[in-house]
């Protein structure tokens, strides 16, 4: 039986302006700008960062880990997120969630906390070139930068039946969750010859399977790093997507993988369709396809497009659904609801795409560029026209073109101001969150799977929590309510 799909999001925001234009300098000052006394100020455990464990249980010698960079701004957040500097990057690591809906909610709550420090920021600095962040993936220069989602998946399952059953959908989901793109940045891109890209992400991935995350990007990575008890789990890191402003488009993203996921876990891999016999090529193909009609060849010689893959999986999912009720994504109603955007946003971007410009992040920014270009008589090339691409994706309210253009949303803004500081009540997170809001000055260092409380005089107390569904607030709640000290947390612990 499917294991609850445990899942979250990482973040790297794009980041400009600051002190001399340096983005490492300026992504730090906006994470210890946020990262203040009475906010947060907890230091990331790094003891059990393992980069270069792979799924496939070898090293390969053709790839690098990432480097683990213990010496930039880290911190993890009251809600139970981390929040700290990746490479140029300022990245919020949102916390474990139990269900698609927590997880929009939850990513949600990212955007205003980069928001808040961003403000903080410059108004510490007064920098003449004040700090700006956007939530894309890419720079318009060739550097590309990620939305990594994680989704908890048993051990049991094999890893190559994992990269067997995913790969049709990873290469072809963007059709509904690509955030879209003016123009092309590697040689691969410029190649396809678009100038519109459905996905931000798609032209700067060059393998099938991987371990790396910045250079040679695989389709499927194979990170084995469960953050959680390794012989029950592992943590299916997913690194081809891209950053949504649309809260559907994550939503259906986060929703449709996680069914996919356990739809292999309970029907096995044999049930998914044949994956095309160049993955690669298929997923920069159907990137650049704003048509749909572009077709690729599978490993039985048949022609796919991207609609067909989803369409295919689509009804997967749906035939799940209906014979199992799918309890280990959601509860049926918001299994439901996912069901229906997908339906309804697969069908739009085929057969009518106004009716789904409020919730896929392309079709809305091809119609704010095509307008634009339209009235202005610009060509495909104007670089106007990167600069709108761009602006959608600005966290600004008063200047982000995705909060002007009808997007739906699921997340109001007083959830949003609340889940800042709130963490989810379903899982692990809870525990995490909770101890950093009641006992932060006690706490020397934090991650996701151990809290380490310092008492002083006494030695380090680690409080592993190895399963990501203890630790709620079923189980937690009552207990940190009563406690009003960490020694009297830990002897009830020990008890």
């Amino acid at each position: 039986m499917a294991i609850p799909k445990v899942l979250g999001i990482e973040t790297e925001f794009g980041i400009v302006g600051g002190p001399d234009h340096d983005p490492i300098t300026a992504s730090t000052l906006v994470v210890n700008a946020y990262a203040q006394p009475g906010v947060s100020l907890i230091n990331w455990d790094f003891d059990d960062e393992m980069p270069g464990h792979d799924a496939r249980g070898f090293p390969s010698l053709t790839s690098v880990a990432p480097l683990v960079e213990t010496h930039l701004a880290n911190t993890v957040l009251p809600n139970g997120a981390r929040f700290y500097v990746d490479h140029a990057h300022p990245e919020y690591s949102s916390p474990e969630v139990r269900t698609p809906r927590e997880g929009v909610q939850y990513d949600v709550a990212g955007e205003e906390v980069l928001r808040r420090a961003t403000h903080a920021a410059n108004e510490l600095g007064g920098y003449r070139t004040p700090v700006v962040v956007y939530k894309n993936n890419s720079d318009g220069k060739g550097n590309s930068y990620g939305t990594h989602e994680n989704y908890l998946l048993a051990r049991s399952v094999e890893f190559p039946d994992v990269v067997r059953a995913m790969v049709p959908h990873l290469i072809s989901r963007q059709i509904i969750c690509g955030a879209g793109k003016v123009g092309a940045e590697t040689e691969a891109g410029y190649a396809l010859g678009s100038s519109f890209q459905i996905a931000q992400r798609s032209e700067f991935f060059e393998e099938i399977v991987g371990l790396e995350t910045t250079l040679k990007r695989p389709i499927v990575n194979t990170r084995d790093e469960p953050h959680s008890d390794a012989e029950r789990y592992r943590r299916l890191h997913v690194i081809i997507g891209d950053a949504n402003m649309s809260q559907y488009a994550t939503f259906v993203k986060l929703g449709s993988t996680s069914l996919l996921l356990a739809v292999l876990e309970d029907f096995g891999v044999d049930v998914f369709p044949v994956p095309p016999r160049q993955p690669v090529h298929a997923v920069r193909r159907f990137g650049a396809d704003i048509s749909l009609a572009a077709s690729v060849e599978d490993d039985n010689g048949q022609q796919r497009t991207a609609w067909d893959y989803q369409d295919q999986l689509w009804h997967l999912a749906r035939r799940y659904v209906d014979d199992t009720g799918a309890p280990a994504v959601a509860d049926i109603g918001e299994v439901e609801d996912i069901l229906r955007h997908w339906r309804e946003m697969l069908d739009g971007v085929r057969y009518n795409r106004d009716a789904v410009a409020d919730r896929v992040d392309w079709v809305a920014k091809l119609r704010l560029v095509e307008g634009y270009q339209e009235r202005h008589s610009l060509t495909p090339d104007d670089m106007r026209l990167r600069a709108i691409d761009l602006q959608y994706h600005d966290i600004r309210p008063e200047r982000s073109l995705a909060a002007r253009c009808g997007l739906r949303t699921m997340v109001s803004a007083a959830l949003a101001h609340s889940s800042t500081t709130e963490p989810p009540r379903s899982t692990r997170a809870y525990f995490r969150g909770r101890c950093i809001s009641q006992f932060s000055t006690a706490i020397a260092a934090a991650n996701w799977d151990s809290v380490v409380f310092d008492l002083g005089a006494d030695p380090l107390h680690r409080v592993p929590m190895m399963d990501p569904l203890r630790g709620t607030a079923e189980l937690t709640e009552e207990l940190l309510d009563r406690c009003t000290t960490v020694r009297q947390l830990l002897d009830e612990l020990g008890a």
